[in-house]
């Protein structure tokens, strides 16, 4: 098994490279989607926040009111890691069990936005961070995404930087030109992972 941990900022494209990856065939586990699983209607996790910060969190269906703890938590970082402290070890655990449950030779792949921010770089047997130039990063998430400049910039400046995402990186796929170069890149790396030598990819795309 080749354990990878995915990363990279927001608008960098790290969703297009995991569908890619989990098209060619690896096992993609998806830490965003985790994260609402855990704290679904009905689960432990969803009463846990719902006694650290009170009824107002929940929807009128009992759902998680994402808006309202986005705003308890804005800011606090004292709230902040208090709900970090109820989901991350859930959607670690979980992910987890999702793994033991890959065939023993399946290339798994860890989609983990905040890889760097939350220590986890050692833990694979490889990092691949999808990588573009932050004015790149700017311009998506204005004309995709319907920010402002400002909240682009404010959004990409609360993740790790461009910097440190590379510096943790075993592999970096550039992805400021077109999806089929990115595609091409990601084609060519999951065909050296298929070699049985072994997994020693190069460290730049």
């Amino acid at each position: 098994m080749l354990r990878v941990g995915l990363s990279g900022g927001i608008g960098a494209g790290k969703s297009a490279v995991s569908a890619r990856l989990a098209a060619r065939g690896a096992v993609v586990i998806d830490s965003d989607v985790l994260a609402r699983e855990v704290v679904a209607r009905g689960t432990d996790g969803l009463a846990e926040v719902v006694a650290a910060f009170g009824a107002d969190v929940l929807t009128a269906d009992g759902e998680l009111d994402r808006p309202a703890v986005g705003r308890i938590v804005f800011g606090d970082d004292t709230a902040r890691r208090k709900l970090e402290g109820i989901i991350h070890p859930r959607v670690r655990a979980r992910a987890a069990e999702i793994e033991r449950d890959a065939a023993a030779d399946a290339v798994v792949v860890h989609d983990i936005p905040l890889l760097v921010e939350t220590g986890q770089a050692d833990k694979f047997d490889l990092v691949l961070v999808v990588d573009v130039p932050v004015e790149v990063q700017v311009e998506r998430l204005t004309s995709q995404r319907g920010m402002t400049e400002a909240e682009a910039t404010r959004r990409i400046a609360s993740q790790a930087s461009r910097e440190e995402r590379v510096a943790v990186a075993d592999v970096v796929v550039d992805n400021s030109g077109s999806r089929a170069e990115l595609d091409r890149r990601v084609d060519a790396l999951w065909a050296e992972w298929e070699q049985p030598a072994g997994h020693g990819p190069d460290t730049k795309r």
